[in-house]
């Protein structure tokens, strides 16, 4: 297997990564946000944060590389186009995404907190989740936007 095959392997499964980790945090973070649990809540969101740091960030940061080595081996311009658009995509990505990181550590947190006293969550807790929800449409699009360029490369 040559090294353009090697790259375009890496950047596919880095993709699918990026796409499919922040489909199921989205998934497992709502359902557990509809039980109104602290304890449950609490659990989730500390494998969502480990999740998102273990899988998303791995992939945040290879994608780039592979992405670069695979422009450059076929002599694609690096910043217009087709992948200049996908990088300004993966730029609003990361615009949404890091706040999201940080808010679902708070609501990990807050929800450790209200499940040790056996409080009810608080409604900082609502008013992150409601952003953090916020937030993850226009991240989930622009993956889903730079997926659609990465297979069609239309031509601008």
């Amino acid at each position: 297997m040559d090294l353009y095959a090697l790259l375009k392997i890496a950047h596919v499964v880095g993709a699918t990564v990026l796409l499919g980790t922040g489909a199921g945090i989205a998934f497992f973070m709502l359902m557990a946000h509809r039980t109104r649990e602290p304890a449950l809540i609490a659990h989730t969101t500390g494998i969502v944060v480990l999740a998102d740091t273990v899988f998303t960030a791995s992939a945040v940061i290879l994608q780039p590389i592979t992405g670069a080595a695979l422009a450059h081996l076929v002599g694609y311009p690096l910043f217009s186009g087709w992948i200049g658009l996908s990088l300004v995509l993966y730029m609003v990505t990361g615009l949404c995404w890091l706040p999201v990181v940080w808010i679902q550590i708070r609501l990990r947190d807050l929800a450790l907190q209200a499940a040790a006293t056996g409080a009810p969550l608080p409604e900082r807790y609502f008013r992150l989740f409601k952003l953090w929800f916020v937030l993850g449409f226009p991240a989930f699009a622009a993956v889903l936007g730079i997926v659609w360029l990465m297979v069609v490369k239309p031509a601008f």
